[in-house]
């Protein structure tokens, strides 16, 4: 059967890769392990992950002020052994801590104050200056070295070194002398060491678990080990691109090691979406022009290729759209404050180009190297009963099935349905009414972690000694004393602590319920005094980071409607359906939000994620904005999937209501198919033991699940039917505007 051959630049891009398909993986091939030899390797020079930085999300705003007057001098580096359990006073206790004074007076620059030997007031207590080293029960006490920098630099590294051993092997001896004391070595460089070892665990565990999982899922998706494996190459080359492009960037600026997991869990969605999505194409298109049945091989290979070029037409093109707005969803990360958020943007962006170009091009060489094989029934279709199992699923859509059938159902009734979605997707959204804004990286640390038990200890038994959740900062004691009288009223506030002088400052603690304290925070910003004050803390830079956030999301939201708007407006000529796109994102994204905030926030989860509710105080701020914006780049992605759909039924000439359901006929089995794949990636992530990235895992998931069933399946073909006289509407200028510069292959 001869065949039209496709015009247009992306129909001439695949015929390139079908025609030449060594010269194209070649290329591919050279690039990556350029990359690999480089960014992961490290040849010539440090690695990606030797370069990148690690941090907890901040703001340049009254609590970072506030803290750097009481830091302000010279830069330390402060380790502390926790011994708990034990009497202070007792005689062996008393020694060690002598021993220990020794041992740091060898090491250079580095401070020592033995609270043991510090003579006790006349009264018989101790001095109020070292209350917060001994616990609240008189059974444990805090032993502090702090290494110093000289001027603005940091303290020296070997220093560092020295001042772990001596704490370790002390800690050691007390646990030889006390066996059933808490003995434990912390400090905020090491608790952040252990975060960044743990969200790498995290990612390893997640891959472990999800990718055998997904792997067996898309054998029965795509029918056959080949089909699944090209989406898999697909991946690999978008995550090892992305890679290579972020350690480019770190010879530029600092990035954070959060870049890994958001370029491994994208790379995934994206490049398992358009896999799927080109796969299946092919094998229509090459169905269509009689590829298959064709004795003569030549033949056999100029319809393949004609095939691989309208493939790369129509599903390249829907890939195209639906990568260019998952980044600008991406580009609305950058107007945000915070470092980490711009730096997960510029990581999201060159992962999805990464996505697109290896969709656009891989993709065809590698159909034009397997394309024979891949239209043939698998090795797994010869066990019993399992062809016709995966003939549902990885063959080609029949033109009517399930879907259509569904559609037909739901265009009986279509404003019913549509207002039944709606307010299903908002009654599980509605917990969002009470939500929370949290930082979950300080707050629910791990119990793998190294550093759990040093945290919980002293937070619980050294309340003083614990990273303030909320504390007040003055010029003067005078200042601070007249403030504690008016905070202690603040409802929320347990009691004010003395004032103590730190940097070119005064602070003063603030003792609140650590599931108040950012609620606390604004409470007492709302009642401002009259002199130079600032609130800091965890929960006052909690605040301000939700804050700055808000700030910057008008300008976000702007760039991702505007961007997507005007794309689907390209695509399709209506400015109906931008709209109705968006609307239905955010219902999905709303729900996805509720389920957070019902599962973490109150703690409906706890058993089934392993985590300790009572230490997860609301929903992480980080996740929110990232549920957001990634949620409604995976929206897109079958937005644009359905839309591609029943566009090209319009243009063929189809009726409207029959458009719809011959298009969900066609991207149905597509868009729930890959979901299927996504929600059990981003599953697999929840099982790690961070609680950030536990929550964006499960959001997502939850987002992508409600997007792929409840929202493209039934809300948007019933409100297409129920709204179809205006569903294609744009005003006149702007019609002659498409046709003149209207995306079209």
């Amino acid at each position: 059967m001869s065949v039209s051959p496709r015009r247009g630049p992306l129909a001439s891009v695949g015929r390139s890769a079908a025609r030449h398909p060594f010269l194209f993986l070649g290329g591919w091939v050279i690039v990556l392990a350029v990359i690999f030899a480089t960014a992961i390797l490290g040849l010539g020079g440090q690695n990606l992950f030797g370069r990148l930085a690690s941090g907890v999300p901040t703001v340049q705003q009254e609590a970072y002020r506030g803290q750097q007057l009481l830091t302000t001098g010279t830069k330390s580096t402060t380790y502390t052994l926790l011994v708990h359990g034990v009497d202070p006073d007792s005689r062996a206790v008393v020694r060690i801590a002598g021993d220990l004074g020794t041992r740091v007076s060898a090491v250079p620059r580095a401070r020592y104050v033995d609270p043991l030997a510090v003579p006790l007031r006349a009264d018989g207590s101790r001095q109020p200056a070292l209350a917060s080293v001994f616990s609240t029960d008189g059974r444990g006490v805090l032993l502090s070295v702090s290494t110093l920098g000289i001027g603005h630099d940091a303290p020296s590294a070997g220093a560092e070194r020295q001042v772990r051993s001596i704490l370790d092997s002390t800690a050691t001896e007390v646990r030889r002398a006390y066996p059933h004391a808490t003995v434990a070595v912390g400090g905020g460089a090491l608790l952040l060491n252990s975060l960044v070892g743990q969200s790498s665990k995290d990612l390893e565990r997640g891959e472990t678990v999800a990718l055998p999982i997904a792997l067996v899922v898309m054998l029965v998706v795509f029918g056959g080990f080949i089909a699944a494996g090209l989406p898999l190459l697909g991946a690999l080359a978008s995550i090892l691109g992305a890679f290579g492009a972020v350690f480019a960037t770190t010879f530029a600026t600092d990035i954070d090691a959060t870049v890994i997991n958001v370029i491994t869990a994208v790379g995934l969605g994206l490049s398992i979406d358009y896999g799927l999505l080109l796969v299946s194409r092919f094998r229509e298109e090459y169905r269509r022009s009689g590829g298959e049945d064709d004795p003569d091989r030549h033949a056999r290979r100029l319809l393949r290729i004609e095939a691989i070029a309208a493939t790369t037409a129509t599903a390249g093109r829907t890939a195209a759209f639906s990568g260019t707005t998952f980044a600008i969803a991406s580009l609305g990360l950058l107007v945000f404050e915070p470092a980490v958020v711009r730096e997960i943007g510029i990581a999201s962006v060159f992962v999805t180009v990464f996505s697109m170009l290896s969709a656009l091009t891989l993709m065809p060489a590698l159909l034009s190297v397997t394309g024979e094989r891949l239209t043939r029934p698998g090795v797994l279709t010869r066990v019993p009963g399992v062809r016709r199992f995966m003939g549902r699923f990885g063959d080609v859509a029949p033109d009517d099935g399930f879907f259509s059938r569904l559609t037909r159902r739901v265009q009986r009734h279509p404003a019913l349905v549509t207002i039944a979605c709606a307010v299903v997707l908002l009654a599980i959204g509605s917990p969002l009414l009470s939500l929370q804004l949290a930082n979950t990286s300080v707050d629910a640390i791990p119990r793998v972690s190294s550093e759990y038990t040093f945290s919980t200890v002293v937070v619980d038994d050294f309340p003083d000694a614990a990273t303030p959740r909320v504390e007040l900062v003055t010029r003067t004691r005078a200042d601070a004393v007249a403030w504690a009288r008016t905070v202690s009223g603040v409802p929320g506030v347990k009691s004010v602590g003395t004032p103590l002088h730190a940097g070119t400052a005064w602070g003063s603690l603030v003792r609140v319920t650590s599931s108040d304290g950012v609620s606390v925070v604004r409470a007492i910003r709302a009642q401002p005094p009259t002199f130079d004050h600032w609130v800091t803390g965890l929960d006052a830079s909690t605040a301000d980071l939700a804050d700055s956030l808000v700030r910057g999301a008008p300008l976000a939201l702007l760039i991702i409607v505007l961007g997507t708007v005007v794309l689907l407006f390209l695509m399709t000529g209506s400015l109906i359906v931008p709209l109705k796109a968006l609307v239905a994102s955010a219902l999905s994204l709303g729900a996805a939000m509720g389920a957070l905030v019902w599962g973490f926030q109150d703690g409906n989860f706890a058993h089934i994620l392993n985590f300790d509710a009572s230490h997860v105080y609301g929903v992480d701020v980080i996740v929110l904005l990232l549920t957001i914006v990634f949620g409604f780049g995976l929206a897109m992605d079958y937005e644009m999937f359905l839309l591609s759909r029943i566009k090209e039924r319009l243009d063929a000439g189809t009726d409207a209501r029959e458009s719809i359901a011959l298009g969900l006929q066609r991207s149905g089995r597509i868009i729930t198919s890959a979901a299927l794949i996504i929600i059990v990636v981003f599953a697999g992530f929840a099982t790690g033991d961070l609680m950030i990235i536990k929550q964006l895992g499960i959001a997502l998931a939850v987002a992508v699940f409600f997007d792929a069933t409840l929202v493209r399946c039934l809300l948007v073909p019933a409100f297409m039917t129920w709204q179809q006289s205006v569903m294609w509407w744009a005003p006149r200028w702007a019609k002659r505007l498409h046709a003149r510069i209207g995306l079209a292959d």
